[in-house]
């Protein structure tokens, strides 16, 4: 089966022979990010070879095939619909990004070699003007579907991709549209290519090699890895390490939103690259529609992008496993919103699950 299509409708879009030949309308500024995560991370400049642009970015980001193929139709949910769409050009996208220690591909049949440390929902709402990143903690204890219950990253070691998504897709009833793998260790390396990036930290902690103080801290790329991989001694445990992960994203593409970098060719080019090369996307998105939709997402910056945790009421034990129960009453209203694409106009409801405005 084929991943549904999301290609946004284009009141202009772009071809070869205008778009090589005319000004953007904008500067530099118009880096798309597709994401990504988380924005995402599918970035391409507009305005000016387009074709060259399609090819060394497009280019440079992996395939995962067969992401969808198994999946009963039947069992799947609805694609989602916004509420005020008579305004909107487009429908609006979801993609399943997925955050581990491999990006090794899954063969049919063959089982990944390690669990998914970090599973969020990035949606791209049909207006093209706002996004919302969802984390659901890797613990969560969710019914797998063929499998019982377990840790959501489970379905991953136990299914790969597809299992994952069939899990995510039953636990919310949100349709996931399309798969993105991000490589953190790669996506770390754009840290040095932009100069390090600023986070705050809430409370003096220690991991490695590296204390990072209360307070701002500048981070290269080295101690961005150290700070994104904690797992113990944070003060609000996973959690913490839930908001580390989506605090980094939002500095990392705050920072490569930063003008600096869009007066330097050659360090925006190099970040592109890196940030390319450490996400892998199902085999539904090709070069040409990874390009529509990125266009389509012009007047998106992040920030237009809202980060939530998935609603937990709190931790506790499963056999030996600790695990995080999810709330399911706030989750439905939650996953409601975002059926009707319309958790942006509803984020108040979720303060408790949202991410501060200071980075941490």
């Amino acid at each position: 089966m084929t991943a549904p299509s999301t290609h946004a409708a284009l009141a202009d879009p772009p071809t070869a022979a205008s778009d090589v030949t005319a000004p953007p309308r904008r500067p530099w500024r118009r880096v798309l990010i597709a994401l990504g995560t988380l924005g995402l991370l599918l970035a391409v400049v507009v305005g000016g070879g387009l074709w060259f642009v399609t090819d060394r970015y497009g280019s440079n980001i992996d395939r995962v095939g067969d992401v969808f193929d198994g999946l009963s139709e039947a069992a799947r949910p609805a694609p989602a619909s916004a509420v005020d769409q008579a305004q909107d050009t487009a429908d609006p996208v979801t993609f399943l990004l997925v955050g581990s220690d491999t990006r090794a591909e899954v063969a049919p049949g063959e089982l990944p070699d390690a669990r998914s440390d970090a599973v969020m929902i990035a949606r791209f709402a049909a207006d093209r003007q706002h996004a919302q990143v969802i984390s659901i903690p890797r613990d969560s204890w969710v019914d797998i579907p063929g499998h019982g219950r377990n840790k959501v990253n489970a379905a991953y070691a136990l299914g790969g991709p597809t299992l994952l998504i069939q899990t995510v897709e039953q636990l919310t009833g949100v349709r996931i549209d399309h798969y993105a793998a991000i490589d953190f260790a790669g996506l770390i390396q754009v840290t040095d290519d932009l100069g390090g990036i600023d986070v705050t930290v809430p409370e003096t902690t220690s991991n490695g090699p590296y204390t990072f103080t209360a307070g701002p801290n500048h981070l290269d790329g080295d101690q961005a890895r150290w700070y994104v991989g904690q797992r113990y001694d944070l003060p609000g445990g996973d959690f913490d390490r839930v908001k580390r992960q989506q605090n980094y994203l939002r500095a990392m593409f705050s920072k490569l939103f930063s003008q600096d970098v869009f007066t330097s060719p050659g360090k925006l080019d190099a970040s592109l690259l890196a940030v390319t090369n450490a996400v892998a996307v199902d085999d539904g998105l090709g070069n040409g529609e990874l390009l529509e939709l990125a266009y389509s997402l012009r007047g998106l910056t992040p920030a237009d992008v809202q980060f939530f945790t998935a609603p937990v009421l709190g931790t506790g034990t499963e056999g030996s496993a600790s695990v995080v129960h999810l709330d399911a009453n706030t989750g439905q209203r939650m996953w409601g919103y975002l059926q009707t694409d319309s958790l942006g106009q509803n984020a108040a409801e979720f303060a408790d699950e949202a991410l501060p405005e200071t980075p941490r």
